[in-house]
């Protein structure tokens, strides 16, 4: 089982059921094929550097998870059969990368700063 990281960046025209809808959709396509899902994470409505198909914003979804290695070139063909994908990237997570997610995963909130007030 290795690590990866997969990032989709979907079509803003979706509603917000239909975007939930996919993010399920991608996911359940992991866990049936053997794969564990260990975070995800739904961005939202974000700009984007350059327009992809004459829009410049995309609905964002990052997902990591544990699967073997063949999964990726199954999964390769279902998100270039989904319209509603306008851009994804998987990327392999080395030891540091997974420890890194964790960390940042698990940190405790910011301490808020207190101002010191001057007399």
């Amino acid at each position: 089982m290795q690590n990866y990281e997969m990032m989709l960046i979907f079509t803003p025209v979706l509603a917000d059921d239909e975007f939930k809808a996919a993010q399920k959709k991608f996911t359940s396509f992991i866990k049936e094929n053997g794969g564990e899902i260990v975070h995800e994470n739904a961005w939202g409505l974000k700009s984007l550097a350059y327009p992809i198909q004459k829009k410049t914003t995309g609905l964002y979804f990052v997902v990591e998870f544990t699967a073997p290695t063949d999964l990726n070139a199954k999964m390769e063909i279902q998100l270039n059969r989904d319209e509603s994908v306008m851009r994804h990237m998987v990327t392999h997570l080395d030891k540091f990368a997974v420890a890194y997610n964790n960390r940042k995963r698990n940190a405790p909130a910011k301490a808020e700063v207190k101002e010191e007030t001057v007399s």
